[in-house]
């Protein structure tokens, strides 16, 4: 259970959600090229035949990217397990460097003098899913109102009362009064 509370756990900061529904809408049109064809995409037939067939990259794995892209950039906008969503960012973003882009150089192609995009963009992607996996989705998520309403219940006996007040009893501060 307590894998799962701190899966939900997060701060309520505004940070997080400014990192997570950008980083969700800036990787949400890759997935949705992959899984459904649009913005110019092939969809997932096409876009499985070129990772499995052209790349060489398992089945499995080809399907966990699209999914992740796609299923996870939607995740990061609701904040919903948020950062699960991000370690799937992470993964993709880090294969992605890897795989293709490593040899392209730092810069992305801005003027078309490369053989392909540079990694740059994939470094900030991954820093931001790094920093959402330690802090989770903030302020206005799904996962901090599933860890308000679920884990954070408080019980109204009177042994959890009575142990409250034990701790917080200063002895000091009754001598002053």
């Amino acid at each position: 259970m307590t894998a799962l509370k701190t899966m939900f756990e997060t701060e309520n900061r505004t940070s997080p959600v400014i990192l997570r529904v950008l980083l969700g809408l800036v990787i949400f049109p890759h997935g949705a090229q992959k899984l459904l064809g649009w913005f110019g995409g092939h969809g997932l037939e096409g876009t499985l035949g070129f990772f499995t067939q052209t790349m060489g990259v398992p089945m499995v794995f080809a399907l966990l990217v699209i999914a992740g892209e796609f299923f996870g950039s939607l995740g990061l906008i609701a904040g919903f397990l948020t950062r699960f969503s991000a370690f799937g960012v992470l993964c993709i973003m880090m294969g992605a460097m890897f795989m293709v882009h490593l040899d392209n150089g730092f810069f992305m192609n801005w003027s078309g003098n490369q053989a392909g995009e540079g990694y740059e963009y994939h470094l900030l992607a991954m820093g931001m899913a790094v920093a959402l996996i330690v802090s989770g989705g903030g302020k206005y998520s799904v996962d901090g109102w599933i860890a308000r309403t679920f884990f954070n219940k408080k019980t109204d006996t009177a042994a959890s009362q009575f142990s409250e007040q034990v701790a917080t009893h200063n002895p000091i501060q009754e001598g002053a009064r």
